[in-house]
């Protein structure tokens, strides 16, 4: 589809509209409540610290096209904002194009807007609360998607990942963080296809796939936190709970809006984590990133106590347009 034509373009008028509104309406709110906006590099040593999730390569060139650097598009800001903490900036957001090679879906471009906020001196628990008073200062009523309507005014629901797992899996997560076997059996019983070679975080996927995400944010937005510590690769682990770490997830018409968490500023712990991720990424994958040295100095050197959030600004867009694609409330969207 040639998304850039007349009458695919006046079609999609309203929802850029939309977008323009919605996007003065969250640079307003930041600027008034105090936030600096920054602006840092799309090209990264390191694009992303997850297993799963892939960036695009590149080389970079020096003077006289010599000694080519091999560079990836970022897949988040998060790296270089959180040196800028270490630096003594307090409260920074950045709205920017950022780059996950992945494949293309209604929910998915590979180059698509996020929003992302860090301040300092706070927990993921104050970032709970502010990215309510986010979308509840923006000009939205409701938000829809396929028939599901999601209402921003109305009373948020919170609920944790184990308690989310009993009630819509009947699964209790606590007796089986451990025991990848146990977790496949659980999940197998509840008609969640498993293989061999699915480790515990795939089974974890799985379920969350079919049995909850497609009921979070119904009626309301919904607030999923405290996930189990493995899948938090950036985020603080809970003192009262070290099995879970303090991380959230926003969904509204049972899709992933943002994801959150108190951050992690333990340097030597970080590093374990990136190579774990790494090792696994190397085995699943093929691939590894190098490690960003500068990030992991600015962590020696001190990231204070601080909480962020990244949000997909374009599902965010879309649910409020009620359109089933993102494609339809992007200007151009990436041609394939």
């Amino acid at each position: 589809m040639n998304w850039w034509a007349p009458d695919i373009f006046a079609q999609k008028k309203d929802n850029l509209l939309c977008r323009n509104r919605i996007l003065k309406g969250v640079k307003d709110f930041f600027d008034l409540s105090g936030y600096i906006e920054v602006q840092t590099p799309a090209l990264q040593v390191c694009p992303v610290m997850d297993a799963h999730i892939h960036g695009f390569k590149t080389e970079l060139f020096g003077i006289g096209r010599s000694n080519p650097q091999t560079r990836y598009l970022h897949t988040s800001p998060e790296f270089d904002m959180k040196k800028l903490l270490t630096a003594g900036m307090g409260k920074i957001y950045q709205i920017c194009p950022v780059y996950r090679n992945a494949d293309v879906s209604r929910l998915h471009s590979p180059e698509f807007s996020l929003l992302e906020w860090y301040q300092t001196g706070v927990d993921y628990r104050a970032i709970m609360d502010e990215v309510a008073a986010l979308v509840n200062t923006l000009d939205i009523d409701e938000f829809r998607y396929k028939g599901f309507v999601s209402l921003p005014h109305k009373k948020w629901e919170s609920i944790s990942v184990a308690e989310a797992f009993l009630e819509y899996a009947e699964i209790d997560i606590l007796n089986c963080l451990k025991d990848r076997d146990g977790f496949a059996l659980m999940a197998q019983s509840i008609g969640i296809r498993v293989i061999e070679s699915d480790a515990w975080d795939d089974i974890f996927h799985a379920v969350m796939a079919e049995k909850i995400e497609p009921y979070l944010g119904q009626g309301a937005p919904t607030i999923l936190y405290d996930y189990p510590v493995s899948m938090a690769a950036l985020s603080r682990k809970k003192t009262s709970d070290p099995r879970f770490a303090e991380r959230f997830e926003l969904y509204i018409c049972g899709i992933e809006i943002a994801n959150a968490f108190s951050e992690l500023t333990d340097a030597t712990e970080q590093r374990k984590r990136y190579e774990k991720e790494m090792a696994l990424k190397q085995k699943i994958y093929g691939e590894i990133y190098p490690p960003d040295e500068e990030f992991f100095a600015a962590l020696e050197y001190g990231l204070p106590e601080s909480a962020g959030i990244a949000l997909g600004l374009d599902r965010l867009i879309m649910l409020a347009c009620g359109a089933d694609d993102i494609r339809d409330v992007q200007w151009v969207p990436v041609s394939l």
